[in-house]
């Protein structure tokens, strides 16, 4: 008797669990359907301002702009797409000339503390100085909408970089340090061998936050300075006095950050899955 209840216990069906990434995927389809509702709700009732249209029509919008991203009828009516593009050309273009100084001006002030200590006070005072600050002094030297845009994208997005190399590379195992003056290896050896590959994680981790800062600095850069791209586009269409378009942008805007943020996550976990082996 005692057999046949304990084979019939063992054959119970497990219950069904969701894992933690199951339920914070349902979590976050509660939390958007509640602000949907209630947007759809604030906009028919009135409770907010008559310039503010309904989640409907805010969808139907963005729908329309991602199904057709590459049309072109004329300078200031293009799609996403091309938009998307331009303002991608130049984040990219701006940081890489950042990234191109602040790597070199990190592993140098790294290797040495009285470059640290010297450098240190530029880095403080520049490093909070929002991006408009910088818009009127790049059109001023530059004299070019295009060159002002990048020039605020590198001098926004070089501060991370620069600060997280110096730092992974000041604080490389001295042990490693020790054995390569052991072994007789020379200063270039060292630096590429050794102090390079440990710092690599630090570097990447500022390179993820600089992309970052340098995608948030594009929208204020190109509602400054016109042209084309999608802050150009953000400024346009609040002057048509079209939020739903507004909407979209900033939708948009956000996938796209959010995808640059997992394409150097990716890179980050390799580089420290690589330094592990």
């Amino acid at each position: 008797m005692s057999n046949t209840v304990m084979h019939r216990t063992g054959d119970r069906p497990q219950r069904f669990t969701l894992n933690t990434n199951q339920k914070a995927f349902l979590l976050f389809l509660l939390i958007l359907g509640v602000v949907l509702l209630f947007w759809e709700a604030g906009a028919r009732l009135g409770w907010f301002s008559q310039l503010m249209p309904s989640a409907s029509a805010t969808m139907k919008e963005f729908w329309w702009w991602i199904s057709n991203p590459f049309f072109d009828y004329g300078p200031n009516d293009k799609g996403i797409g091309w938009l998307l593009l331009t303002s991608l050309r130049r984040v990219l273009l701006g940081f890489a000339i950042g990234s191109a100084i602040a790597i070199p001006l990190g592993i140098l002030i790294g290797l040495s503390e009285v470059a640290a200590r010297a450098v240190d006070p530029f880095i403080q005072i520049l490093k909070p100085v929002s991006p408009l600050a910088w818009l009127p002094l790049g059109l001023g030297l530059l004299k070019n909408s295009e060159s002002t845009a990048l020039f605020v994208i590198a001098i926004t997005s070089i501060w991370p970089t620069l600060i997280n190399t110096k730092f992974g590379v000041s604080h490389v195992d001295q042990s490693y340090l020790d054995v390569t003056r052991t072994l007789g290896a020379s200063r270039w050896r060292t630096l590429s061998r050794v102090i390079l590959p440990a710092a690599a994680p630090y570097i990447v981790s500022g390179l993820r936050i600089s992309i970052g800062i340098a995608w948030l600095v594009i929208v204020a850069a190109e509602i400054l300075v016109g042209g084309s791209g999608i802050g150009y586009f953000v400024w346009n269409e609040w002057n048509n006095l079209k939020i739903t378009s507004i909407i979209t942008a900033i939708l948009i805007i956000g996938v796209v950050g959010l995808l640059l943020d997992r394409l150097f996550g990716l890179l980050q976990a390799w580089v420290a899955f690589g330094q592990k082996l």
